[in-house]
C-alpha cells in the first residue's frame, strides 16, 4: 500500500508529540518505513524550527528509536530546511555536513521592504492581514518573491524534492479569487516545475491540508504537468500528529493515477527507489 511518510514533525520542533509516538503509530499502521524532518534551525530563534543546541539531542533520540525498532520499521531521519537566502539555504556546508538521509527543501518566510522577516506559511485570515501589514496591498510582488525564492533554492541544490511546492496557491487564492488562473501566476509555477525537472529534483504530494481545506500542495490540477516532465514524486502528510501520518494518502494516490503517475519514491536501504503505486 505504499506506507510511507518522510515529511513529519515531531515536539523537536512545532509538531504535537514525541518522535517515538510518531514512530509507535507507523509501526502500529504498517509503514514500510517513516521519516522524520524536523525544521531545520535558522539564523535566529522562532518558535517553529529546532535551535542549533538541539540538533545533537534530534539526532540522539532518532539512533536510539532507530535501534529499539530495528526489525519493525525501516526509520531515516531529515530534515526541513528553509531557502532564506545565499547565506541560509539547504545547500549550505552546515547542512550538507549533517548526516542525515534527505533533505526537504522548503520557502516559509519571505522579507518587506523594510527587510523584516514575515512568515507567508498561516492561515489565510493572517496571510490576508500580512498583506495589508507588511506589503502594501501587493499580493502580486508577494508571490513573485515567493516564487523567486523557490526558483534560488532549487538552482542552489542540496536537498533530495521539493516541500509543499505552490503552497502560497491557496492563501492567495483566498485574498484574490482567480489569482492562479491568470498567465502570470501560470508562467511562474510553469517555469518553476521544469527546472525542478531540469535539476533531477523529487517532488512531493503533501496532504497535509487535503481533509482540512480540500487541497494538496501543488495543486492536483497540477499533476499533469509533473507527469508530462516526468518528476518523481512521494506522497507526504506532514503530520504534526501521530494520527493524521496516514493523512490523505488514499485520495493522493487516486488523484496521481488518474492523470497517468504509476510510480512513487520511497527510501529502500538508504536508497530512493520507484514503487508501483496501489491502491
Amino acid at each position: 500500500m505504499n506506507l510511507t511518510n518522510y515529511h513529519s514533525h515531531t515536539s523537536f520542533c512545532d509538531g504535537h508529540a514525541p518522535m517515538e509516538e510518531f514512530v509507535i503509530e507507523a509501526i502500529h499502521q504498517g509503514f514500510a518505513s517513516y521519516g522524520i524532518s524536523s525544521h531545520a534551525p535558522l539564523p535566529f530563534p522562532t518558535r517553529w524550527t529546532m535551535n542549533k543546541e538541539e540538533v545533537s539531542a534530534y539526532f540522539e533520540a532518532f539512533y536510539r528509536l532507530k535501534k529499539k525498532y530495528q526489525g519493525e520499521i525501516d526509520l531515516y531521519i531529515g530534515m526541513e530546511i528553509d531557502y532564506l537566502d545565499e547565506q541560509s539555504n539547504p545547500s549550505i556546508d552546515y547542512f550538507q555536513l549533517l548526516p542525515l538521509d534527505y533533505r526537504i527543501g522548503s520557502v516559509h518566510l519571505l522579507s518587506d521592504d523594510k527587510g523584516e522577516i514575515v512568515d507567508i506559511d498561516c492561515s489565510k485570515e493572517k496571510f490576508k492581514e500580512k498583506i495589508y501589514t507588511y506589503f502594501h496591498y501587493d499580493l502580486k510582488g508577494v508571490v513573485l518573491a515567493y516564487y523567486s525564492k523557490l526558483m534560488s533554492m532549487v538552482e542552489l541544490g542540496g536537498f533530495d524534492f521539493v516541500g509543499h511546492a505552490d503552497k502560497i496557491a491557496f492563501n492567495a487564492s483566498y485574498y484574490q479569487p482567480g489569482v492562479t488562473e491568470q498567465d502570470w501566476y501560470k508562467k511562474l509555477l510553469t517555469g518553476l516545475f521544469v527546472l525542478i525537472a531540469e535539476k533531477g529534483l523529487m517532488m512531493e504530494i503533501n496532504t497535509k491540508a487535503y481533509h482540512k481545506l480540500g487541497v494538496f500542495y501543488p495543486n492536483e490540477k497540477h499533476f499533469s504537468l509533473i507527469n508530462q516532465l516526468h518528476i518523481p514524486v512521494l506522497v507526504n502528510s506532514d503530520a504534526h500528529y501521530p494520527a493524521l501520518i496516514n493523512d490523505g494518502r488514499a485520495e493522493a494516490f487516486q488523484a496521481l493515477k488518474s492523470v497517468g503517475i504509476e510510480q512513487v519514491m520511497e527510501l529502500v536501504a538508504g536508497k530512493w527507489c520507484k514503487s508501483s503505486i496501489v491502491i
